[in-house]
């Protein structure tokens, strides 16, 4: 008899975590708390009743929803049977949520009744959907019409499965559509072997490279990126692989998320700049004990501004890096024993910021335009270029995006790097944001790094804007902090950025000329700030 030719399936992942820890618990804000095993069973009740509503092997299953643990259900229950979970972002403009919902075929759609506003907006040009499912929160169900089926009333209506199929491990499990800055959103698609081999490295790569002890069996998870961001970039996966305490917040509001992180012990969570920025300017948070708290940024830079206002509150930060088209993990920002034992705090922070080393599997390079690799010298930049096991294999039914996608059999990203002679990679700009001037190249995210390091900044954004002369110039865009509105000026920040020029940081030709002062910068669907909205309201398109 032939072995059996095992796959990679998440429904393994799922498999040894409920059996590791049964009687874990799963936490949703202050409303639901049950156990590993009972979210199991209703993994099976949910993959019974869709197949009971006539979704099949490859049928396109919306999500509109908070993060939750209906949403880590549906994680598993819906690839489970071979469907497709297509993650969508709630807060992508009415005009492009239709297009990606077309794009993709959704036939069902489940959605939180927050979003019912937006639902019956946009329903009328949906053809391909003919199931809704509603989530709600109350305890009696709204009536509500158009409605399909209520997602509890769903999963009792039907018996569990008794296990989740079996499947080839190349079948599409996930597909989400990139929020980027020109043309029309972009889908990328993974298989469960993808997810499978993401969820095991992260594994690997947390628990044993792990800042501050890294994750382990006594860790409690809370995601502070949202659930339909690139699958909340894969730990919702590896922390019920590990049987861990999970704690799922709903909607982001800072009171609520400053009570779930004490109330519930979390250890551990991942999120974009300004979801730290939001909690470390909480005014609570002062009374607050963070200091069991660590936290991966990732999605933007994390500015040594910012890692420093979260260390003085305990907060335990350090960077990682991934795209929606990675799954996303490529590098984190972990330090070699070497460093522990033998750097001081501050330095070792100045790496635990940088953009990081690549994990297990990961080939990462830093090319110039030859497609040659540059010098380990922290000084010479190109383009990062990166071959995984888990990229996506293409933008879903985009044959020329694709082809430049992977040019040269490796995967583009458009990111502007260094790499030092450690391996560690250290982003600069986006290819399509690096200001050129006077034939030289100022990075605007460098500029963003230091001026955060002033205490009157709050948060910085830096564009280039035309210039007859050199082509480009820097513009600083300024937020101050609130003791420091109307106070700071221009030249207190160009003194502050010379004191970088004079110790070799940056050239004097960096230092921006001209400084505009705002109450908040414009921030993608994800969080990022919104340099395209930047450059229209300031100069250039």
């Amino acid at each position: 008899m032939p072995a059996y030719k095992y796959q990679l399936l998440l429904k393994h992942i799922l498999r040894f975590g409920v059996e590791w820890a049964p009687d874990q618990e799963i936490v949703y804000r202050d409303l639901v708390r049950y156990t590993y095993t009972e979210m199991y069973q209703r993994v099976l009740r949910l993959g019974a009743a869709l197949q009971h509503l006539g979704v099949e092997k490859g049928t396109k299953v919306g999500v509109i929803e908070w993060d939750s643990h209906r949403y880590l259900e549906m994680y598993f229950g819906i690839p489970g049977i071979g469907a497709i979970l297509h993650t969508i972002n709630p807060r992508l403009a009415p005009e492009d949520l239709v297009y990606t919902m077309m794009h993709a075929e959704d036939e069902v759609l489940i959605f939180h009744e927050d979003f019912l506003p937006l639902v019956e907006r946009i329903r009328p040009r949906l053809p391909t959907v003919r199931k809704y499912i509603l989530l709600t929160d109350k305890p009696e169900k709204p009536d509500i019409k158009g409605i399909d089926a209520e997602y509890e009333e769903l999963l009792a209506s039907v018996a569990p499965l008794a296990d989740l199929p079996d499947l080839d491990e190349n079948t599409q499990a996930t597909l989400a559509y990139t929020t980027g800055t020109t043309g029309k959103p972009k889908g990328v698609y993974f298989s469960q072997r993808q997810l499978t081999l993401h969820t095991l490295v992260l594994g690997v790569s947390v628990g044993a490279f792990g800042n501050y002890g890294g994750i382990n069996k006594h860790s409690v998870y809370m995601p502070l990126t949202p659930m339909f961001h690139v699958h909340a970039w894969g730990v919702p996966y590896m922390s019920t692989m590990f049987g861990i305490k999970q704690v799922y917040p709903g909607r982001y509001e800072p009171a609520m998320l400053l009570r779930l992180i004490v109330g519930e012990k979390v250890t551990f969570s991942h999120c974009v700049p300004t979801i730290l920025q939001m909690i470390v300017t909480a005014p609570a948070v002062k009374q607050l004990d963070l200091s069991n708290w660590v936290v991966i940024i990732g999605g933007a830079r994390l500015t040594k501004g910012l890692a420093q206002q979260a260390r003085e509150l305990g907060i335990k930060v350090y960077a990682g890096y991934g795209m929606s088209e990675t799954c996303p993990v490529l590098t984190l920002a972990h330090l070699k024993p070497f460093m522990e034992k033998e750097w001081d705090a501050e330095r070792q922070l100045d790496w635990m910021i940088k953009t990081g080393a690549p994990v297990p599997l990961v080939h990462l390079r830093v090319v110039n335009p030859a497609g040659e690799d540059v010098a380990r010298d922290a000084k010479e930049t190109g383009e990062i270029v990166v071959r995984a096991p888990w990229l996506t294999e293409g933008y879903y039914k985009e044959p020329e995006r694709t082809e430049a996608l992977w040019e040269g059999g490796w995967m583009h990203t458009g990111d502007v790097a260094h790499i030092d002679e450690y391996g560690y990679v250290q982003i600069v700009d986006r290819l399509k944001d690096v200001i050129k001037s006077g034939g030289e190249w100022i990075s605007s995210l460098e500029l963003e790094n230091l001026l955060s390091l002033h205490e009157g900044v709050l948060e910085a954004g830096v564009i280039g804007v035309p210039d007859e002369k050199w082509g480009e110039r820097p513009l600083a865009i300024i937020v101050p902090h609130e003791e420091y509105k109307g106070k700071l000026t221009p030249e207190d920040l160009k003194a502050h950025l010379q004191k970088f020029v004079e110790d070799g940081v940056i050239t004097d030709w960096s230092v921006p000329e001209n400084y505009v002062f705002v109450d908040e910068l414009p921030k993608t669907s994800v969080g990022k700030i919104d340099k395209k909205v930047l450059r229209s309201r300031y100069g250039r398109e």
